[in-house]
């Protein structure tokens, strides 16, 4: 039986909303990314089998099977296929499993993971359509109890459920900017970031939702988003609209000896859960569980856990169920900070884990994150 390995892991700076990515098209961004890979890696395109990219809006520019367009856009030869794949948030996380499950079944050799996401160039929700319809279905309405999916109000159920109040969720988001400011300005994150040069000859070059000098009180005055008047999750506890991509060059090992590659990690579980749609958040708490029965690991043998921040309490009531050492969660910040660029997101948060581990000699780490209609992946990095 194969294995699977991540022998290069790329990604760009997150853009804020119309920021400095907001300009540039997302076949293009990803076609940087690949490019940017392949160059780290020193490898030719060519012995690459497959391009699995996560993207959730496939609409307008993210539409006709991005990846094989990002394929050709990055001047690859013909040869080298792409799909692509829509797990919610979770897409390019899901990338990561499914190029893990082809080296080990023996379809693939060399396939690359990875994801973009352009919410600047085709808004959240532009695959609906036209005002009025429903993606749902008749038969769901039992199943939603007719409450219209909504991560927003999910959030607030979860601040419910586990009692949490507006200030430990504010905190927790000052948190969060505080540990990827300081991820930047040590350059934490240089080794990972592949810089885009703008049509202008402008270089973007470094994560822009970071915000620094927030305080509790500035946080307190920003109005709830979804539950008005008295509810607690808000754009400072939210996680950000972005714009970024990311990528993963993965084979077996037998072939990153061929090539005269050395592994960074190795794919040790990867697992899927599922949980409440309606509160939809919940998921990483049971993905964690299995993911830990599956590889015999302990909770104290991870060195390193990346929980999506969605919202404050996603990460905060995995805490409160997991019991991890808070130190070992995010350590360099999450999309509360960073931003959460949606099909992009689950490559950019395992790029930087995969960094994370080799810079701290970290053997094992964590990564899950909460997806559209309840669901959940959790992966399980093995340092080699």
């Amino acid at each position: 039986m194969g294995d699977a390995v991540i022998v290069a892991a790329v990604r760009t700076p997150v853009g804020k909303r119309n920021g400095g990515l907001s300009g540039v098209h997302p076949v293009d961004l990803s076609a940087h990314v690949l490019n940017a890979l392949a160059e780290r890696a020193g490898v030719n395109p060519e012995i690459v089998d497959d391009v699995i990219w996560g993207c959730v809006s496939q609409v307008g520019e993210q539409t006709f099977d991005i990846a094989r367009n990002a394929v050709l856009a990055a001047g690859w030869p013909q040869s080298v296929p792409g799909v692509t794949v829509d797990r919610q948030c979770g897409s390019s996380q899901q990338s990561v499993h499914f190029a893990a499950a082809g080296l080990v079944s023996g379809q693939y050799d060399v396939v690359v993971a990875g994801g973009v996401e352009s919410m600047s160039r085709v808004p959240m929700g532009s695959s609906i359509g036209q005002a009025g319809v429903n993606p749902s279905g008749s038969g769901l309405h039992t199943v939603f109890h007719d409450v219209p999916p909504n991560q927003g109000i999910g959030a607030e159920m979860m601040v419910e459920r586990w009692g949490f109040t507006r200030e430990q969720l504010d905190e927790y988001s000052l948190g969060s900017h505080a540990k990827a400011a300081a991820a930047i300005d040590e350059g934490r994150f240089a080794g990972q970031i592949t810089p885009v040069k703008l049509e202008d000859g402008t270089v973007i070059d470094t994560d822009e939702g970071v915000r620094r000098g927030g305080t509790l009180e500035s946080m307190a005055a920003l109005k709830p988003a979804f539950k008005k008047p008295d509810g607690t999750i808000h754009a400072g506890n939210s996680s950000q609209i972005s714009d970024g991509s990311a990528a993963l060059l993965m084979m077996t090992s037998e072939k990153a000896r061929q090539l005269g590659l050395t592994p960074l990690a190795r794919v040790h579980t990867a697992v899927l859960a599922a949980d409440d749609p309606v509160i939809m958040l919940t998921a990483p708490i049971p993905a964690t569980r299995k993911a830990l029965k599956k590889s015999g690991l302990t909770v104290d043998d991870i060195g390193a856990f990346e929980v999506n921040e969605a919202f404050s309490p996603v990460p905060l009531a995995w805490l409160a169920e997991i019991g991890a050492d808070p130190a070992r969660l995010n350590p360099n910040g999450g999309a509360i900070a960073l931003g959460h660029p949606l099909g992009g997101s689950g490559a950019r948060i395992m790029t930087t884990m995969v960094h994370h581990m080799v810079d701290n000699g970290l053997r094992y780490g964590l990564q899950t994150m909460c997806e559209g209609g309840g669901q959940a992946n959790a992966t399980i990095l093995e340092l080699l």
